[in-house]
């Protein structure tokens, strides 16, 4: 007999394909599209503040609506990964309300579909990241894979005896959690995809173990931001070996690169609390360097790059409250600012993501 639960989430699923066809037919329809910037109020109730990318001469971000999630947020900081978009569908954590909401776009619009609600004794989802068919979740006491989009836990759910969860992030066998208490967590995946239940903590040297918060893959190989270490960029790759990179100087508490984005080939982009910059990095497979810190009017929060390579958001807090900063990568993986939102009357975002 099916439960609640799942009748739930079946239900989810089947509205969320049927918006799948609507969105194949409008997409064949509409070969043209906005360029959006997705970002979490973190409040309660919980919204998603979505903003358009105006590219032309007098370029512009502005706020299209302010879309309940159905939830309701109020995550501590500092984590990441909190807004997640991929193809037509992406989440957002609700953090007071043990939920992940589903989103779905439809041309210009967005659209919530739906709730995830955790596995049993799960709790405060802080982070989330989309894989393939699967939607991974990382909260206070589980990390935890989801079918995607369907909604329901698949794989087995892996328990957490340190609540400091930062950031979830999946590679090809592989996915990792962050912890700000100084570790990082190896899951590995089944051969669906999905979490099998068991995990491995990975031993940081001690230049690069400091606060753990932001991580990104690329292909199999993970880099993460020790913030608080001299070397504030490391790369682990799936035999857990660390490969540590001197980050901007002087350390921490001046830069601490915390929040990572993957770029195109080599590149990795850190969002530098401290410093009120970005912070770039390349790297090959067994170590890197640091490039350069660009300027922001603002301590970040989250960093992510487009699914095209071309765009970067951020987002930061100001003396004025929350902003969203969208840069151009070139050819070279340098960042030209092209807008910073107005204020919002929000403190500070949760979480940012693009829908191109």
């Amino acid at each position: 007999m099916m439960t609640k639960a799942a009748s739930h989430t079946f239900s989810t699923g089947r509205r969320v394909l049927a918006g799948l066809f609507l969105t194949a037919a409008l997409a064949m329809a509409q070969p043209g599209r906005d360029l959006l910037v997705l970002t979490s109020t973190n409040g309660s109730p919980n919204n998603l503040a979505v903003f358009k990318l105006d590219t032309s001469a007098a370029a512009a971000l502005s706020l299209v609506t302010m879309l309940p999630t159905g939830g309701n947020g109020g995550a501590p900081g500092p984590q990441a990964g909190a807004v997640q978009f991929s193809g037509e569908l992406g989440a957002v954590t609700n953090y007071g309300s043990n939920t992940v909401s589903q989103l779905l776009r439809i041309g210009n619009s967005l659209a919530v579909t739906g709730e995830i609600r955790l596995a049993a004794n799960c709790v405060n989802p802080v982070s989330t990241a989309i894989s393939g068919s699967q939607l991974f979740v990382v909260g206070s006491t589980c990390a935890e894979s989801h079918s995607w989009p369907w909604g329901f836990v698949d794989g087995s759910v892996v328990s957490l005896t340190d609540p400091s969860a930062a950031q979830i992030a999946a590679g090809q066998t592989w996915a990792a959690v962050t912890l700000t208490s100084g570790s990082v967590l190896q899951l590995p995946l089944n051969g669906t995809g999905s979490l099998n239940g068991t995990s491995t903590d990975i031993a940081l040297p001690s230049n690069a173990n400091m606060v753990p918060l932001g991580e990104a893959f690329w292909g199999n190989l993970l880099g993460i931001n020790p913030a608080h270490s001299p070397d504030s960029f490391a790369l682990i790759n799936s035999q857990r070996q660390v490969f540590p990179v001197l980050g901007p100087q002087p350390a921490y508490p001046s830069n601490a690169p915390c929040w990572l984005a993957k770029g195109a080939g080599n590149i990795w982009y850190a969002g530098n609390s401290p410093g009120k910059a970005i912070s770039i990095f390349f790297s090959d497979g067994q170590g890197g360097s640091f490039y350069k810190s660009v300027p922001l009017p603002g301590a970040p929060t989250d960093i992510s790059v487009s699914a095209n390579g071309a765009w970067l958001a951020v987002i930061y807090t100001a003396s004025d409250g929350a902003h969203v900063g969208v840069f151009s990568i070139d050819s070279y993986g340098d960042l030209t600012l092209v807008a910073y939102s107005p204020t919002v009357g929000v403190a500070a975002f949760d979480g940012v993501a693009f829908s191109q």
